[in-house]
């Protein structure tokens, strides 16, 4: 599940923004498109995410397919999945192993390197060079291909893909490229902005959950 995350963290859903490569013609148009997709998902004040995340192995046969639904409010968020649920108030995270009925409570220390789900569809990464690619059209909508390549080497995964739809100004889908050979696609089925979600939603109440073992790792 820490794998799943923290790609999921790292693509599936999350705009990059580079302000400090060299300006070129890809690199330029690849800016003026995410501005403006970051300035559209900044005037939300929550996201609701439905997601399908695709594996693909070094053969390029697809050895997994999940689905899932990302919350996201200010600096909280909830990540659904199958089998599992993370939780995170800013302060604490709560990872839900479902089959197992099993709760790990960790105090939530957020790493500055890291892509965390609050900053998806709206963060301003330095640590990326983004260069716009080409246009492509599917199902009769035009997308815009961006390529983002993490300056520091030692990052797991050499290249992000991301497809936004031109005309709504939204990310269609990001594709990470995996130094292993693998591929991780996540397709954004529906985005609903400015959902209800009160502060409660983003904590675990292990009252709901009959004969939980609740394992705190803080």
């Amino acid at each position: 599940m820490k794998k799943i995350a923290s790609l999921l963290l790292a693509s599936c859903l999350f705009i990059c923004v580079a302000n400090s490569f060299a300006q070129t013609p890809d690199t330029k148009t690849a800016t003026t498109i995410l501005n403006g997709v970051s300035a559209k998902y900044k005037a939300y004040t929550s996201v609701k995410a439905s997601f399908t995340m695709k594996t693909e192995g070094a053969n390029n046969k697809v050895t997994d397919t999940q689905s899932g639904t990302l919350y996201v409010k200010g600096n909280k968020y909830k990540l659904e999945l199958v089998n599992q649920e993370i939780t995170c108030d800013n302060a604490k995270i709560w990872t839900f192993l479902k089959d197992a009925n099993e709760v790990q409570v960790n105090t939530y220390e957020p790493d500055e390197d890291a892509i965390t789900p609050t900053q998806i569809f709206t963060i301003y990464e330095k640590n990326f060079l983004c260069g716009y690619v080409e246009e492509q059209t599917i199902n009769a909508k035009v997308y815009q291909v961006i390529d983002m390549t993490p300056n520091d080497k030692n990052k797991p995964y050499f290249k992000v893909r991301l497809l936004i739809d031109k005309a709504a100004k939204t990310i269609y889908s990001a594709k990470v490229f995996d130094k292993n050979g693998s591929r991780y696609t996540y397709e954004i089925v529906k985005l609903t902005p400015n959902p209800v979600l009160v502060d409660t939603y983003f904590t675990f109440n292990a009252k709901d959950h009959p004969g939980i073992e609740v394992v705190d790792l803080r």
